[in-house]
């Protein structure tokens, strides 16, 4: 059984996850929830700035440092 890689949330993109974009919508979500989505390096811009322009953008991180910092957490895009 192999291990599923994740990758970016870019519509359409199949490379491999590089960055976590955390994110939450204030009219939804409570202060402390972080929805995220995973971007390559090509598309970490356009999607930070896509979140970042509706103010939702809390914070952008290496996956690897994510990963290691929430054990056993999946993206949740």
């Amino acid at each position: 059984m192999s291990e599923e890689k994740p990758i970016c949330s870019a519509k359409g993109c199949r490379a491999d996850a590089v960055w976590v974009l955390a994110w939450n919508n204030p009219k939804v979500h409570t202060p402390e929830r972080r929805k995220t989505w995973l971007a390559c390096e090509e598309h970490r811009e356009h999607l930070s700035q896509f979140l970042g322009v509706r103010g939702f953008l809390k914070d952008v991180v290496p996956f690897a440092e994510w990963e290691s910092a929430e054990p056993g957490s999946a993206a949740d895009r």
